[in-house]
């Protein structure tokens, strides 16, 4: 068996189809080309890469709070798919249970995209997410997770933090935002996605200058709060992003084929719930 034959879960994937889902007008970014990933073609990707489930994360570019999308892909995916959707902050518990009911699991905050500033309120929906037991999705880059971190420690929400929290590299190890996020793994609650590297690496694949940060973070959360993620179908990406590279990626990262079944499956399966 090779890595591309190993069970996988994609923990952080979308889709985007706008002949049949058109995006929002005022929607500030369209993604168009090679960023378009249609259900169709993310299931074809799948196939050949052993991917048996995907978490899709629904993508503030093209569709925002517009989850019709992602939602038609869970309905049709015959139990592949779950999703993290974008609601209202102040989304009430009974919508989040509509959403919860249609194989939702948490809700996506993405201060990258709309500013710290935007979400000064978030801790409101957070309570309500873990009164839920529904997932608190996190991107966020550079010091933005300073904000947020006193909030993850009091309230008992569950947490996905996408892209290792986007680290500035430069900064190193020691910066203040991903020491704090490495603090936070004894409440138990918080869980990172490895992924996203050409989102904050400096040097092109296979980004070597972020494995000292997926080191220190699986030794400090385990990989029983790891999981992978591709970012399909990798959205503003400046360089050209495969999906079987990205793969072979966490085959260097993980050469143990035990520490890569925790990873690509048994921790994301016990967090998500997903059929076999």
């Amino acid at each position: 068996m090779t890595i591309f034959d190993e069970p996988k879960i994609d923990c952080h994937a979308h889709v985007l189809d706008p002949i049949n889902f058109p995006y929002g007008e005022g929607n500030p970014y369209k993604p168009s080309g090679q960023e378009i990933g249609t259900t169709a073609q993310l299931h074809q990707v799948m196939n050949v890469y052993g991917v048996r489930h995907a978490l899709l994360v629904q993508p503030n570019s093209g569709y925002g709070g517009d989850n019709s999308c992602l939602l038609d892909a869970i309905a049709k995916g015959t139990g592949r798919f779950k999703g993290i959707a974008i609601v209202d902050l102040d989304a009430d518990v009974e919508a989040l249970k509509k959403l919860q009911a249609r194989g939702i699991v948490g809700v996506a905050i993405n201060p990258t995209f709309h500013g710290n500033a935007y979400y000064r309120h978030a801790e409101r929906l957070m309570r309500r997410l873990a009164d839920l037991d529904m997932v608190f999705n996190l991107q966020v880059e550079n010091d933005q997770f300073l904000t947020f971190a006193p909030w993850i420690e009091s309230i008992p929400v569950k947490v996905m933090i996408d892209h290792l929290g986007r680290p500035t590299i430069a900064a190193g190890l020691a910066q203040p935002a991903f020491s704090a996020l490495l603090r936070l793994a004894p409440t138990g609650r918080v869980n990172i996605k490895i992924s996203g590297y050409a989102k904050y690496a400096k040097r092109l694949y296979p980004f070597e200058d972020c494995w000292p940060f997926v080191r220190a973070v699986v030794d400090a959360f385990t990989l029983d709060h790891c999981v992978w993620a591709s970012d399909w179908p990798f959205l503003r990406a400046t360089e050209r992003q495969d999906y079987g590279p990205l793969v072979a990626l966490a085959g260097r990262l993980f050469p143990n084929a035990a520490d890569r079944r925790k990873l690509f499956w048994e921790t994301p399966n016990r967090l998500f719930g997903f059929s076999k």
